[in-house]
């Protein structure tokens, strides 16, 4: 029976790492679809790193067929290079929230199912519903503005206040909804970008991001290669200014801005462009449309450091101090 949950851009992943060998990380293990078409494309090994544990019980039921050829590992991506314990020939990371996890409607990541307000992808962190029934109306305005770019965020946020206390998806979503004007044929939900934005808010998402790509830089071996699969224009945007900011050989100057300090690049990009899915693949899977795949191919340099706010990674505004 094919697996429902079928992973984005694997085919122009795998062609762009192309040949697959050695020793891989899927940082988002998930439903397994990258471990597998790595494993099916010649990769030696793979390292299955997921934070949530139930995706390793649900992967009982075939990955005993690869053998010592992958190794499953509770964890956070941005822990990889301590996790992996061995220079690493690849990595790949799907971010964001998979469509297994929105399936199950007791997780709390759809506002399609009714389910607990919950949104952890695993780890032992304060719930959707602990989160917005004691933050103040302020810094749920700022997490539905800056995490999930809603222009009503302020309007949101005191009507959750007002609600409180919450405790299901389907309270939430009629919540945000009923702030908004009602969605025209072939738009998205009102709630879409406040769930966004309340799930990256419980995960920490975008800071988990950036550490994680530090590990990957610190875990490659020179020549191993990093590959990337974001949604929505905020990871994408992250990613994008970390690999350029790594690839980036500094110097040159003018009379108006002074001469950086020259770098050794850590990556070279191979593709000028993010790669996007192709007419046949939106056919078959519509959850593909939004995708980017971005590679860095790692060079020997030693691994440096980047600043957070150089990525233009969203912040919440400091609350109470000068």
């Amino acid at each position: 029976m094919a697996d429902p949950h079928i992973p984005v851009l694997l085919a122009p992943l795998l062609r762009a790492v192309a040949p697959v060998r050695g020793t891989w990380l899927d940082g988002t293990f998930g439903a397994g679809g990258y471990a597998r078409g790595l494993l099916e494309a010649g990769a030696d090994r793979v390292i299955g790193v997921d934070r949530d544990p139930s995706v390793f019980r649900m992967a009982q039921t075939w990955c005993g067929g690869y053998g010592d050829r992958l190794r499953l590992v509770e964890g956070t991506f941005s822990d990889m290079d301590r996790l992996a314990g061995q220079p690493l020939d690849g990595v790949v990371l799907d971010l964001g929230v998979s469509s297994m996890q929105l399936d199950q409607a007791e997780r709390g990541f759809s506002f399609l199912r009714d389910g607990p307000l919950d949104m952890r992808m695993g780890g032992d962190v304060p719930s959707a519903a602990d989160l917005l029934n004691t933050a103040d109306e302020a810094v749920i305005a700022d997490v539905l503005y800056h995490y999930g770019e809603e222009r009503a965020a302020r309007r949101i946020a005191r009507a959750i206040v007002a609600a409180r206390p919450l405790s299901r998806t389907a309270e939430l979503a009629e919540i945000v909804a009923g702030c908004l004007p009602r969605p025209k044929p072939g738009q998205s939900h009102p709630a879409t970008r406040s769930f966004q934005a309340i799930r990256i808010w419980v995960n920490d998402e975008f800071g988990q991001l950036v550490a994680g790509l530090s590990a990957a830089e610190r875990a490659l071996k020179p020549g191993g290669q990093l590959a990337v699969v974001s949604f929505h224009s905020l990871e994408d945007r992250i990613v994008k200014r970390f690999m350029q900011a790594r690839a980036d050989a500094g110097g040159g100057g003018n009379r108006y801005a002074p001469v950086q300090e020259t770098v050794v690049p850590a990556f070279r990009l191979p593709f000028r462009r993010a790669v996007g899915p192709d007419p046949d693949e939106l056919d078959v899977n519509p959850r593909a449309r939004s995708a980017l795949l971005r590679v860095g191919v790692r060079t020997d340099a030693p691994a440096g450091h980047v600043d957070a706010a150089a990525l233009a990674m969203p912040r919440l505004p400091a609350k109470g101090g000068a």
